[in-house]
């Protein structure tokens, strides 16, 4: 019967100075267990020592209640026969991995008993302890440990027995003790006493705890004896004592503070409070005469049923339950989880490999729906596998992908349904990559590397075949990068990019024209972003080759650019950026005219000023500088000509047009408009200009948002609203947008940013809205040019390029005081 192992720890790879490896070689309330040392470097190792080679049934971990590490992996250790029995020659087979809770719902305040079923062999147990969770009593990024415990069964070979008490099981040969006890279990050999739980040791008193197990086993005893009454007694005082040991357990922490405390007097009152207590417990419940009392040992073997406890199925997700049934007491205790492994093996030989999914246990049935959808997979991989893949339990999803997987690889070459059985197994894989457990979704990673690189060429498929599967599995990987997890994301960018360089789907190019596929702009931002950054890293891979072209290119940027959020225009500029230093003007074949009304737009100026940059130009606020510059110098020689001859524009964007006297935004001529009558026109009364009132700078109206999210000196403090497309103030933003009370912006059409309504697109659109009688209301410069004289025939005249005038942004400054 699986019982309680000794062992004791040999190895740690480092600790700190208070908190020993050692302490683990005990259980109690006063143990404080191991942690790391501070800022140690990841994976942390821990090796403890069986006393003999020993079956392992069940392994428990106590973790540390905010010292918390994410994972902690599981190696059985061994040494090979007729190799010296040290440490240095185990060899060790991973079991599998647990991963802890962070704890933060609890506040930091409770410790996570992890309880895990496994069935392996050997000397050596390995833990394999992984970074810490981040959380503010942590100042060290340290992982602890409170407690391990370890249950099974010695194993020895046959022929080492001399003792006639005891004799060896047939089915796997093991010796057992010839006690009425165990053969009363004996029909049921994977019983685990709760009395053999980490968390009994952990909340008992040392002292109660060893009376009751004495008491137990007088109880099982006198049952074989039929000596009910008796058995009755014993089963009472075994509950009382119960309470008893956990109320010391909790005095005797109690006293150990007071002494840490130094408050001795304290210590020394709760001292005789808990002898007291003992005393008096031990003569309520007559524990003497109840220790005293024996009865005649026999060997009949009995039937336990009434009296056993089922054993927990393996493998499976078991709910989060109370302590073991042994308490009675209503002091809370720590929670803990009975989630077994996600991969364990059966009884082997010690072998460096991984272990086999064990798939005998039955999961819950399939709904007709799911029936209906899993058809063709149940064709080929049995019903039995495929619910395993359709379970809620985690465990059960990732036992069918890696049963699959095996499967797969041991399939030999030339089998006729070599192609129905990929189409399956990719079905299969899509549902895992979508999973929300991590574990499932790695393992479907490795089940879809393992058909693209092993499976393909082995059993030859074509590669329409191939290029089918791809397109299947690609919006899932898409999806998954957009993923709220970090290491999701990762992941699934990272295998799509393998995957276009797999010798097996790299020649499809299937990889590439997914990428390339333009997004829609109501896509979320995070997946819309994930998708262009695989499109960014595919072409840093490969350039424009193996499926990247161009035109593809191209048009998946094109239509990335008009995507609400920033962050999703960020990355494709840069593509663009990098496709312009690679391939250069024909680049410009597939963005608007490079002309003034274009570079309006801060998106599009940017880029054009960019291309300049790369081409050797000077830029266009280059020319517009040098050319305000120009009339001072000219001055200090001669007077301007009255009537400078117009000059043709010309393919240099150079022109020696004259632009004194008139505005180039509203249209205005007056002869005041000198350099600073010009000025004082920008700050003052034009009506297509404002001031911002976080910089100060003078920019024109219809770019206002566009410069308070990307230029604007206080461009941090401003969102911009998906519905209504304005910079709203950050700390108003989810507000805003919860309320859905602002206009929304029109795919056609402008929006106003000083009355909030669509405005139609265009420079004449804007100037009727920010200049007519019945344009903007929220515009005050509107009504001085309203009662401002018309010029003749009533119409302004016509607004000239901004390319021969310094544009106001750059022209103000502050705002003169």
């Amino acid at each position: 019967m699986p019982h309680k192992l000794q062992f004791h720890v040999v190895h740690a790879s480092g600790e700190d100075d208070v908190h020993k490896a050692g302490d683990l070689n005990h259980h109690g309330p006063l143990a404080k267990g191991w942690q790391s040392s501070r800022f140690c470097l990841y994976p942390q190792d821990i090796v403890v020592s069986l006393e003999h080679v020993s079956r392992i049934r069940k392994i428990q971990i106590l973790s540390h209640q905010y010292l918390i590490p994410t994972k902690i992996e599981f190696f059985v250790g061994d040494v090979p026969e007729g190799t010296p029995m040290m440490l240095e020659n185990a060899r060790y087979t991973r079991l599998g991995y647990v991963s802890l809770s962070d704890n933060e719902k609890t506040g930091y305040k409770a410790r996570e008993l992890k309880s895990v079923h496994v069935d392996a062999v050997g000397r050596y147990l390995r833990l394999n302890i992984h970074k810490n969770h981040i959380n503010k009593h942590n100042l060290y990024n340290q992982v602890g440990i409170v407690a391990i415990n370890v249950i099974g069964d010695e194993v020895r070979k046959p022929g080492e027995f001399n003792d006639p008490d005891l004799f060896i099981d047939v089915n796997d040969n093991r010796a057992i003790d010839r006690d009425p006890v165990l053969e009363g279990y004996f029909n049921k050999p994977d019983y685990i006493s709760p009395l053999d739980d980490l968390a009994f040791d952990m909340y008992q008193d040392p002292e109660i705890a060893q009376i009751i197990r004495k008491l137990e086993r007088k109880k099982q005893e006198a049952v074989l004896q039929e000596r009910y009454d008796y058995a009755k007694r014993l089963k009472v005082a075994i509950q009382e004592l119960q309470k008893v040991g956990e109320k010391l357990g909790k005095m005797e922490v109690e006293k150990r503070q007071a002494v840490e405390n130094e408050d001795y007097d304290k210590a020394k009152v709760k001292k005789l409070q808990m002898d007291e207590y003992r005393l008096q417990v031990y003569k309520d419940l007559n524990v003497h005469d109840l220790l005293e009392s024996t009865g005649t040992r026999h060997s009949v073997t009995v039937d336990f049923d009434s009296y056993r406890q089922p054993t927990p199925p393996r493998l499976v997700e078991i709910e989060r339950t109370p302590p073991p049934p042994v308490s009675h007491s209503p002091t809370p205790r720590m929670p803990y989880d009975e989630r077994p492994l996600p991969a364990m093996k059966k009884p082997a030989p010690v072998a460096e490999e991984e272990p086999e999914p064990d798939l005998s246990q039955e999961p819950e049935p399939m709904t007709e729906v799911d029936l209906r959808e899993a058809s063709s997979a149940i064709d080929v991989f049995g019903y039995p596998l495929v619910s395993k893949a359709y379970s809620k339990t985690w465990s059960y999803r990732e036992d069918a992908l890696l049963a699959v997987h095996k499967q797969m690889q041991d399939m030999p070459p030339g089998k006729d349904d070599a192609r129905s059985t990929m189409r399956a197994a990719v079905f299969l894989v899509k549902r895992g990559i979508d999973d929300k457990v991590y574990a499932v979704f790695k393992a479907a990673l490795n089940l879809l590397r393992m058909i693209m690189t092993e499976y393909v060429p082995t059993h030859r498929i074509h590669k329409q075949e191939t290029s089918t599967a791809v397109e299947r599995v690609m919006p899932n990987l898409f999806h998954k990068s957009g993923d709220t997890a970090s290491r999701n994301r990762d992941d699934a960018k990272k295998f799509v990019l393998d995957m276009a360089e797999f010798p097996e789907v790299k020649p499809t190019q299937s990889v590439p024209h997914e990428c390339v596929k333009p997004i829609k702009l109501n896509m979320a931002p995070r997946l819309a972003q994930s998708r262009a950054e695989i499109l960014e890293l595919l072409y840093k891979d490969l350039g424009l080759n193996n499926g990247l072209t161009l035109d593809n290119m191209m048009g998946f940027c094109t239509v990335a650019l008009q995507h609400n959020a920033g962050e999703v225009r960020e990355v494709t500029e840069r593509i663009i950026k990098q496709l312009y230093r690679d391939v250069g003007a024909p680049v410009k074949n597939f963005l608007p005219p490079d002309d003034e009304k274009t570079r309006k737009n801060t998106l599009w100026r940017m880029l054009f000023e960019y291309f300049d940059k790369v081409d050797g130009k000077p830029s266009k606020t280059d020319l517009k500088e040098a050319g305000k510059e120009e009339p001072k110098q000219s001055k200090k020689k001669a007077e301007p000509k009255k009537n400078p001859p117009k000059q043709k524009r010309d393919d240099d964007e150079v022109s020696t047009f004259n632009t004194d006297k008139i505005c180039i935004f509203c249209g205005e001529r007056n002869e005041a408009f000198n350099e600073e009558g010009l000025d004082m026109h920008y700050w003052k009364s034009c009506p297509m200009l404002k001031r911002c009132a976080n910089c100060k700078q003078v920019v024109e109206i219809a770019t206002y948002t566009d410069h308070l999210l990307t230029e604007c000196e206080a461009k941090s403090n401003f969102g911009k609203c998906p519905r209504c497309t304005e910079a709203i103030p950050r700390a108003d933003l989810d507000q805003h947008i919860a309320d859905k009370t602002c206009n929304p912006a029109k795919s056609n059409m402008s929006h106003c940013p000083l009355c909030h309504e669509n405005v139609s697109s265009g420079e004449d659109g804007w100037k009727d809205h920010l200049m007519t009688r019945d344009g903007c209301k929220q515009n005050p410069r509107r009504l001085i040019t309203l009662n401002k004289q018309p010029a003749a025939g009533g119409k302004a005249p016509a607004r000239q390029p901004a390319s021969k005038i310094a544009k106001p942004t750059k022209a103000g400054g502050k705002t003169p005081r």
